[in-house]
Formats: structure tokens, C-alpha cells, sequence
């Protein structure tokens, strides 16, 4: 999917659920929002209908990203998407994670934090889960960033269907952790507005590592019959 020019069509609106009313009015800054991930959150959250600010360690290809998209995005270096967000959506590979939250660390002080890296290895046998010292990516955001507040989710998603501008509705449940109940209630909601996608609570931010660790057994599900699988919690 090459994003060369302006998408003919956006995805639909999601309707309106439970604090859809207080997230629609608050400005989503992604980090990392230039790779596959990055851009396809932020072409979704706008395209149903919230304002969205990419982020980059260059501010000029955060720009060029913006411009492709277009609906409304604006680019910005990291530090200054996270001036102008109240949600950071972290999004960089695992390599990057630790440093690119340390550079930023202070504008996210009391700003809600989803953190949505998967730590994951690749060798001759396919894609393999890391274990951080922390014990999962989310953990390592909550412990650089004890001023700001940490939740994860958004983590198994295809980037090639995120950005396919076809598709209207993505019909798949994303499961979201964190400390704090309202903020987790404010993710879910967040989730909510990209029409298909339910956001389900899915505990502390201790069992993040089991969800961002399944994506290597997504992965290897997508290789082994070429299909872009995601998660659906039966009985809900």
C-alpha cells in the first residue's frame, strides 16, 4: 500500500460509546507514526474523526507522512507531538523504545501513555517473543516514565490492513492493560471510534508481556496461511 496520494475513501465513523465524548475532543500524537504501525493508527483515528499529530525523530519526514495521508494530520519532531497531544500512542520498533521515551520523558509527564511495541526477535525459525528485564515494553515505559500514565494496547494489528483504504471496518477486539481503571476506560473508548474495533480490558500492566509476546504466534499464523489474523475474544 503506497500512500502517494490522499486516500479516495476513509474509514467510517465509529459510534459514539461509553467516554467516546470526552476522547473525541483530546489530540492523539503517535510516536514512531512514520513505520507501518504509526501510519496506519493515525490514518484510522483520523479518518473517524480525531485530531491526530504524527511524530518522528525528523520532523521532515513526519511532515511528508502527514501530507500523504492527508485528513487533517500534521507532522512534528517526537518531542513536539508530545507538546501537542494529551494521548501518546508509542509505536517505534523495540530497538528504539527505550531511548526514544527517555528523549521525550518530561513532556509526557501526566499525559496518558499507550504503549503498543511488541518486543520480538527474528531468526531462521521466524519471529520469537523477548523477554525485557522489565518484563514487558509496557513495564519498561512505566518505569522511564513514573510521572506519566502508562497503559498498552493496539498491539495486534495488521499494518497492512490499518492502511487499506478499501477496507471501512477492521472486526477485531484489542485488548488493553493498565493500572488505573479510567484510563484504561479511556483507551477502550479511544479503540472504540475506528469502526470494527472493540477495546476489552485485559488486566495490569504485569501480564503485558503474555499479550505483546502473541504476536509472534499472530505472525507466524499470517506466514503459514498468508491471511492478516488478528484477535476476537468468544463469549463477550
Amino acid at each position: 500500500m503506497s500512500f502517494t496520494d490522499t486516500p479516495a475513501t476513509t474509514p467510517k465513523l465509529a459510534q459514539a460509546g461509553p467516554g467516546a465524548l470526552d476522547v473525541a475532543q483530546q489530540t492523539v500524537g503517535i510516536l514512531g507514526g512514520t513505520g507501518p504501525q504509526g501510519r496506519g493508527l493515525a490514518y484510522r483515528l483520523a479518518g473517524a474523526g480525531q485530531r491526530v499529530v504524527i511524530g518522528s525523530r525528523a520532523a521532515e519526514r513526519a511532515q511528508e507522512t502527514a501530507a500523504q495521508l492527508g485528513l487533517g494530520l500534521t507532522g512534528h519532531s517526537n518531542i513536539e507531538a508530545v507538546r501537542r497531544s494529551d494521548i501518546v500512542i508509542v509505536t517505534v520498533p523495540w530497538e528504539g523504545h527505550a531511548a526514544t521515551l527517555k528523549e521525550v520523558r518530561e513532556e509526557l509527564a501526566g499525559k496518558l501513555v499507550i504503549d503498543s511495541v511488541n518486543p520480538l526477535g527474528f531468526d531462521s525459525k521466524g519471529a520469537y517473543a523477548l523477554r525485557p528485564e522489565e518484563g514487558s515494553a509496557a513495564e519498561q515505559a512505566a518505569a522511564l516514565l513514573p510521572e506519566a500514565r502508562v497503559t498498552a494496547a493496539f498491539h495486534h494489528l495488521s499494518a497492512t490492513l490499518l492502511t487499506d483504504p478499501e477496507i471501512d471496518a477492521i472486526e477485531t477486539d484489542v485488548l488493553v492493560l493498565g493500572e488505573n481503571r479510567a484510563d484504561t476506560d479511556l483507551v477502550q473508548a479511544l479503540v472504540d471510534r475506528i469502526p470494527g474495533m472493540h477495546g476489552i480490558y485485559a488486566g495490569r500492566l504485569r501480564n503485558a508481556h503474555q499479550v505483546e509476546g502473541l504476536v509472534a504466534n499472530l505472525i507466524s499464523i499470517n506466514r503459514r496461511y498468508k491471511k492478516h489474523a488478528g484477535i476476537l475474544v468468544a463469549g463477550l
